[in-house]
């Protein structure tokens, strides 16, 4: 297998949207609640900074979705979300998605990246962050809404360049 990192490509749509929204539906990391249609998903990618994909040939094996963490005076620190393809996690995909992130980010000029809302029971996740070098800086207590109806943490994380 050999992985490369590469921005998305119009042909990649079917499947981002179908990992998008598969880890939607797993209702234990991302936000969001709503399954995105092939279009919607195309303008939200295409709307980012950067999305950038880890493909092995035509497979998308993950991704990652770089932007401003908000608005005007607040617009230098980054944003991003990240997913990994069900059977490829495990094999560190996750964890070149986040250096490639780190190293876009700084590239398009964002002095940090912040996660606003890592859930507490992400353990893999926020395991990487912190060997990475985030900063736990918050939690939210009881900030998100699982799928199973429980209420979760969240943590927030910064990195800065």
């Amino acid at each position: 297998m050999e992985i490369i990192f590469r921005p998305y490509e119009q042909k990649d749509i079917a499947q981002l949207t179908k990992l998008w929204n598969h880890i939607t539906e797993e209702g234990i990391s991302f936000p969001g609640d709503q399954l995105l249609s092939e279009q919607e998903a195309s303008d939200m990618f295409a709307a980012q900074t950067l999305t950038a994909c880890a493909v092995d040939g035509d497979e998308v094996l993950g991704f990652y979705i770089l932007h401003p963490n908000a608005v005007g005076r607040c617009a230098h620190v980054a944003n991003a979300s990240y997913g990994v393809k069900e059977g490829c996690r495990g094999r560190g995909i996750g964890r070149r998605l986040v250096q490639h992130s780190l190293e876009q980010a700084k590239a398009h000029g964002f002095v940090g990246l912040q996660f606003n809302a890592v859930v507490e029971t992400n353990t893999v996740a926020i395991g990487l962050y912190k060997q990475l070098g985030f900063r736990h800086v918050g939690t939210i207590q009881k900030g998100y809404h699982a799928k199973d109806g429980s209420l979760r943490d969240i943590l927030i994380f910064y990195y800065l360049f």
